[in-house]
């Protein structure tokens, strides 16, 4: 075998530097020409007239990705093999997006394998590091590129430029002679140097050139430290959590504690932020405390504070002291019900989980002259999250930035700053602009929104909209698929849906049983495991649906046409077929690939009005009558068996069909047609569940729903039973589910809506996890009373469901399973992800539900009926059925000035006297003044709410 290492004299890279094409061989064997990449004549700058490559090492790379992408600048570059591993090893999403730069003909990035060469190879040395053995390797092959480029002859020869933030690199790379400089200093001789200026990262504008001010936070303990405490258990780990009411507080799940450990005030939170894995040190039992009361607003508390003046002060300031004394008096006269919590330090950092944040500049930041002129600033910008500090940043650019929509990056956050450090990326555009604010809530909920590239169009079927299924049934097509087009199918779905997933059918049979079958659209027959469109489908986990658009998941070809199971066309299916008695058990279930041709699209509506309408007895009317009322008996047994029946206030937007305007919003309502729906949605994911863990017991995708830990319904509970005399009993879903029923107040129909809203409010969050990693009695899923559980019924729109239709499909040996449907380490790593998108999707979905409110209110006053959810000693949390949405009422928002007040935690009482005197008590029906305000603080426009009379 020859070496890959060439030598100096067979230099077969020679004549190519300006040639336009190279060969390399493939995996196969075979030999591919490929165009070659960095341009003849690359631009030129101030410090390099004659023109320039650059060579960044991985540290720019991890800093400055943005600054790369940038179409104004960064333009043939040489990306050096040993920096795209070291990349993918510190960072998969940035290696990800370096890989798409490398395939784009018009940014010119080039793949060089330095490894690959004799002459730029790099042994490591003994006593090296990993770090300094690849920073040589990259002044190794800077320096053999400008050789090579000498012996090209040309008159003008590019200078071959390295870029890193790494400050000693830099001086090696200059000690040898080399063209080298930081990404500030390079992005100074660029034209547009002022606006990407405020790209490169804080950490190296600092560039030892800050003097460090007064220490204001506790150092951060080594890894290996924390390690050593969490280990003898005298520290604790876990993922930091924010109040959304009080940006001074924080909350900490450990396993050793039955509460949350609290973390309260900026010096015991030590710099963490929301999401970050941190290790705490628990408090002193005499310092432990209760959680908050108290309504504390960051913006409120550190306004006008100046982005300069950050190390010169305190780390609490005067306001912030004030906040947290009140807070901790109270604590000592009041015990309530719950008693103190343990409160904890943090100590260290495991993982920071930042992102990128969406936000824009505090005017009040902003020095009076930095709205003129290009003088370089430092303002504060206030995040969309209000669980996120302010984060400072220096720009030159703060007079056209004022009013918009930002992107940007924390860097660093050092001892020695009140505040994280961070860069600007982009601007999204003029706040409140639809286009701006449905960019902003998609970034902020990390939902993959970009168009779907060409490899995963290129894995659609190359017939379009003209794919049909095959007409003779000896296609490969119709291999093993059973023809089910003479049964009378029918789908109901919600108004104007285009994806359908579902359909169903019922016949009564000669026996006197019924035959059941439910259809979901063939996904898996079209997206082939591990191609381009099924990476980009498990990267994205889910549809988002927002008011006004549809995020998808897969390419609308597949979405809305090729798998969607529409009316009058043939389509494949993958059926579930029961055969049930009149008590709807199942005698025998079976499944199998199938050709389908649905009869009819209905929505819930129009489904209802025909099984309600008498003078119908056509076959399929008289279907869907028997699937409603074998629905009904199967909801009735999964109550029986515990199942819950909460409740999460769902408002529909209508909206105006031209300008996508809002006009009106109303309460989701809800027919039995949705009901049956759903009752057979989950007996077809219990019956694949079971299927897919018995053919596969340790890769099974599944979904759990873990029994809330007792305390979560502490406090619930205890204001049912102080507020209203009523119990609610946790030691079951069945429990819950009976004392749910009888939370009822004859006078006020909503009130057992809203106490439904509360309890789900204290559930766990169901999860997709791999079979093997769970004993079986965790599999349980607790909402649904069901002892296994998953998803099967909507793979147009989730990943999950995808996977268990492959795993479904192996299980009756219709296919082969792929390496990836088996292998657990990578379904475990798709759960994680899926999970997380699952979520971000719902986040992003009621986001965009409350902008549209909003809009939906612009320039109107309602008055409306509200519910308290929540008393605190400064304001209060109503919940408005009506527009599904809940609102702060604060005490300042009552009158001015502000009333006094007295606040009675045990009862949960708020009473005011002075300026305006009102008693509001939990669960109480009050009166409020619904308009329109933009959130000074955010930048959202949002409800705001005025107590009219209680």
């Amino acid at each position: 075998m020859t070496s890959l290492k060439r030598s100096a004299e067979g230099d077969t890279f020679g004549p190519n530097i300006s040639n336009k094409t190279y060969v390399r061989s493939t995996r196969s064997g075979k030999v591919q020409k490929i165009p070659f990449v960095l341009s003849e004549k690359p631009a030129g700058t101030k410090s390099f007239p004659q023109g320039h490559y650059l060579m960044p090492d991985t540290n720019a790379l991890l800093n400055a990705m943005d600054l790369f992408e940038q179409s104004s600048s960064f333009y043939d570059v040489i990306i050096l093999q040993t920096v795209l591993e070291e990349l993918r090893n510190r960072s998969l999403p940035l290696y990800n997006r370096l890989l798409g730069l490398t395939k784009s003909e018009d940014k010119r990035f080039y793949v060089f394998f330095n490894d690959f060469r004799q002459e730029t190879f790099v042994n490591r040395d003994p006593d090296e590091t990993v770090n300094d053995r690849n920073d040589r390797a990259v002044r190794q092959a800077l320096k053999w590129y400008g050789q090579h480029l000498a012996q090209t002859k040309a008159k003008n020869i590019p200078a071959v430029v390295m870029l890193s933030d790494d400050q000693e690199n830099l001086r090696k790379a200059k000690a040898e002679g080399l063209h080298a400089a930081s990404l500030r200093q390079y992005v100074e001789t660029l034209e547009d140097s002022d606006r990407l200026l405020d790209m490169v990262a804080d950490v190296q504008s600092s560039g030892g050139f800050r003097k460090p001010g007064q220490m204001l936070y506790p150092e951060h303990f080594t890894t290996s430290r924390m390690m050593t405490g969490v280990k003898a258990g005298l520290m604790h780990q876990g993922i930091f959590n924010v109040s959304p009411y009080n940006y001074l507080e924080g909350s900490i799940k450990v396993p050793a504690f039955p509460k949350a450990l609290l973390v309260l005030g900026r010096e015991n939170i030590n710099r963490a932020v929301d999401g970050d894995l941190v290790v705490v040190e628990v408090l002193p039992q005499d310092q432990w405390k209760e959680p908050s009361t108290k309504i504390i607003e960051e913006e409120a508390i550190t306004k006008n504070e100046g982005a300069d003046a950050e190390e010169s002060q305190d780390l609490v300031s005067e306001k912030e002291r004030k906040a947290l004394q009140e807070e901790v008096k109270k604590t000592h006269k009041v015990k309530s019900e719950g008693g103190p919590q343990p409160t904890a330090k943090v100590v260290g950092i495991i993982k920071r989980n930042w992102r990128q944040y969406v936000g824009h500049i505090d005017p009040s930041s902003a020095s009076k002259g930095s709205t003129q002129g290009r003088r370089m600033d430092n303002v504060f910008l206030i995040p969309m999250d209000k669980k996120i500090p302010k984060i400072r940043l220096r720009t030159r650019q703060a007079s056209e930035l004022m009013g918009k929509r930002l992107l940007v990056a924390i860097d660093a956050w050092e001892r020695d700053s009140r505040h994280p450090t961070g860069h600007f990326i982009r601007s999204l555009g003029e706040l409140e602009t639809k286009a701006a604010e449905t960019e902003a809530l998609l970034l902020e909920w990390d939902v993959q929104y970009r168009p779907f590239p060409k490899t995963v169009l290129d894995c659609l079927p190359s017939e379009g909209h003209g794919w049909k299924v095959p007409a003779s049934t000896d296609d490969p097509g119709w291999r093993d698929r059973e023809d089910l087009r003479n049964l009378l199918i029918c789908s109901i779905d919600p108004p104007g849906c285009q994806d359908i997933d579902d359909a169903l059918h019922a016949r009564k049979l000669p026996n006197g049983n019924f035959e059941v079958g439910v259809h979901i659209a063939d996904v898996s027959h079209f997206v082939k495991p591990a191609n381009a469109m099924d990476t980009e489908a498990s990267i994205r986990g889910t549809t988002v649906y927002l008011v006004d658009k549809r995020i998808d998941m897969l390419p609308p070809l597949l979405g809305t046409d090729l798998c969607s199971l529409k009316p009058y066309v043939e389509r494949y299916a993958f059926s579930v077929l029961w055969e049930l008695n009149d008590n709807a058990d199942i005698v025998n279930v079976r499944f199998t690939k199938s050709v389908i041709a649905s009869r009819e699209a209905f929505s819930y509506e129009q489904a209802q009005l025909r099984i309600d309408d008498a003078s119908q007895q056509d076959d399929l009317t008289n279907g869907m009558r028997m699937l409603l009322t074998l629905s009904k008996k199967l909801k009735q047994k999964r109550m029986d068996a515990g199942a819950l029946s909460l409740s999460s206030p769902e408002v529909k937007v209508h909206t105006e069909s031209e300008t996508s305007g809002p006009i009106d919003v109303k309460t989701k309502a809800l027919l039995d047609t949705n009901s049956l729906v759903e009752e057979f949605m989950l007996f077809a994911n219990i019956s694949v569940a079971a299927k897919i863990y018995e053919a596969f017991p340790q890769t099974a995708i599944l979904r759990r729903h873990a029994a809330p830990p007792k305390t979560n319904f502490d406090e619930l509970s205890n204001q049912l039973k102080v507020k209203r005399g009523l119990e609610l009993r946790s030691d079951s879903s069945k429990a819950v589910a009976d004392s749910l029923d009888e939370c009822v107040d004859p006078k006020e129909p909503f009130f057992n809506t809203l106490v439904r809203i509360m309890a789900t409010r204290c559930m766990m969050s169901a999860e997709y996890f791999c079979s093997g990693t769970q004993s079986y009695p965790e599999f349980r899923h607790y909402g649904l009373a069901s002892e296994i559980y998953t998803h099967f019924t909507s793979p147009i729109r989730r990943y999950a469901d995808l996977v268990a239709h492959r795993q479904l499909a192996a299980a009756i040996n219709y296919e082969a399973v792929h390496p990836t449907v088996r292998s657990r380490g990578r379904l475990e790593a798709v759960c994680k992800n899926i999970n997380v998108r699952h979520r971000n999707a719902q986040m992003a979905g009621r986001a965009s539900i409350a902008y549209y409110v909003g809009q939906a209110l612009k320039g109107q006053v309602a008055e409306e009926d509200a519910f308290v959810m929540k008393i605190f000693s400064n304001g209060f949390v109503v919940l408005v059925p009506r527009f599904g949405i809940e609102g702060l009422i604060r005490l300042r928002d009552l009158a001015e000035p502000e009333p006094d007040s007295e606040f009675d935690a045990e009862n949960y009482t708020l009473k005011t006297t002075g300026s305006r005197e009102v008693t509001v008590e939990l669960f109480q029906k009050v009166r409020v003044r619904v308009h329109d305000e933009k959130d000074e603080m955010t930048g959202k426009r949002g409800v705001k709410m005025e107590l009219i009379s209680a």
